[in-house]
């Protein structure tokens, strides 16, 4: 009989990682029946269930406001679990939610597995304690994660980050400049504003209006590129630019060419910070939370940064600005020095190739399969 997984990916990044492992798991294990929540992607891999898209969420203020349709997912996950006959729970990040679906896979009798750790080292460390007690196994994608889960008592595995196989482009600056209609000798600056409803509206205005501010600087108009993801629809987006003084070109499906054009980029926090790291283009990273979230986010963040590549090498590789200094003059003043100062990019280049030594070789997901098939055949 073949062997059943309930997947739960919730936002964008989980659906990616969550859809590689998918395409691993149906080549270690043929035949494996997938079923749970995910994205686009994991849907087009072979998940059916719920779609993700409605439960994307970052922030106190953010969860409040979805409550209602995190809880109907949470209960017809719920249902779909206790009436399955699954061999294995795999959570992928996103949780607050993730834990709670722990929980009930607990009280069914399923191993749960966790791909892609939550953030303990940044905030909320005691959550270790509940994963101690909750998860089988944990699929670390981050070396220094394992350590601090090892001594929790909790069956780790570093298994590398999936970004290394996917974050890569053949194409170069020159040719993804033609394949994007853009002359050589503009300037060229993407902007990503997040993967989240919330995210686009607080940011993508802030980095419009720093856009108008380089121009300016500059004396010249910029080419800009908004890479934008699949989880964000066109017309949130033009409700910003539609009122805007520069008009940025919405890039669908090529996300890597558009970084890869680019003399520098402005980064929501998140998984698309070391995505830019990996493709080598210069940038800074922006935040800017709801006043709320921002509170609580104060007294529970521990660590000294917040974006991926300055955690990965424990040091200022790429510049922060998080909520108050998430402004338009900072934006554009850090975007004018990285696209000017030469020995300036020269470092923080240096800085992307030592992230990518740091996160070692592929196979990622592969390994990761492997290690989900280790724990479905031994239940």
């Amino acid at each position: 009989m073949n062997k059943r997984v309930f997947i739960i990916g919730g936002e964008e990044s989980g659906d990616v990682h969550g859809a590689a492992l998918i395409n691993e798991l149906k080549a270690v294990m043929p035949g494996i029946q997938v079923e749970g929540m995910g994205g686009g992607r994991m849907r087009a891999a072979g998940l059916t269930g719920l779609d993700s898209k409605e439960v994307s969420v970052v922030g106190i203020a953010e969860v409040i406001e979805k409550l209602p349709r995190l809880w109907r997912a949470y209960n017809s996950l719920k249902r779909r679990l206790a009436d399955g006959g699954f061999d294995a729970v795999v959570l992928i990040d996103f949780p607050d939610f993730n834990l709670h679906m722990a929980r009930v896979a607990g009280r069914l009798g399923i191993p749960v597995i966790y791909y892609i750790s939550p953030q303990v080292w940044a905030w909320r460390r005691g959550r270790i304690k509940t994963i101690a007690r909750l998860v089988r196994k944990m699929l670390v994608v981050f070396p220094f994660e394992a350590a601090l889960y090892e001594k929790a008592g909790v069956d780790v595995t570093y298994v590398g980050h999936p970004l290394v196989d996917m974050a890569r482009t053949e194409i170069t600056g020159a040719d993804a400049r033609r394949s994007l209609g853009i002359d050589e000798a503009s300037t060229v600056i993407s902007l990503l504003p997040g993967s989240r409803s919330g995210e686009i509206s607080r940011i993508l205005p802030i980095m419009l209006n720093a856009g108008k501010a380089v121009n300016k600087a500059l004396g010249r108009d910029v080419v800009y590129l908004l890479p934008a993801a699949a989880s964000i629809e066109d017309a949130l987006l033009a409700r910003f630019i539609g009122n805007s003084r520069i008009r940025p070109r919405i890039v669908r499906g090529a996300m890597y060419a558009a970084l890869r054009a680019s003399d520098a980029a402005i980064v929501t926090s998140g998984t698309a910070t070391l995505e830019t790291a990996l493709i080598g283009t210069p940038m800074a990273i922006v935040y800017k939370m709801s006043p709320l979230s921002a509170v609580f986010g104060r007294l529970l963040v521990r660590g000294r940064f917040v974006g991926l590549p300055n955690i990965v090498l424990n040091r200022a590789v790429v510049p922060e600005l998080l909520q108050e200094a998430a402004t338009a003059a900072n934006i554009s003043r850090e975007l004018v020095s990285l696209v000017s100062d030469v020995e300036r990019r020269k470092a923080m280049l240096k800085g992307f190739d030592e992230v990518r030594a740091a996160l070692g070789a592929g196979g990622a997901a592969h390994r990761a399969a492997v290690a989900v098939k280790e724990v479905m055949t031994q239940s």
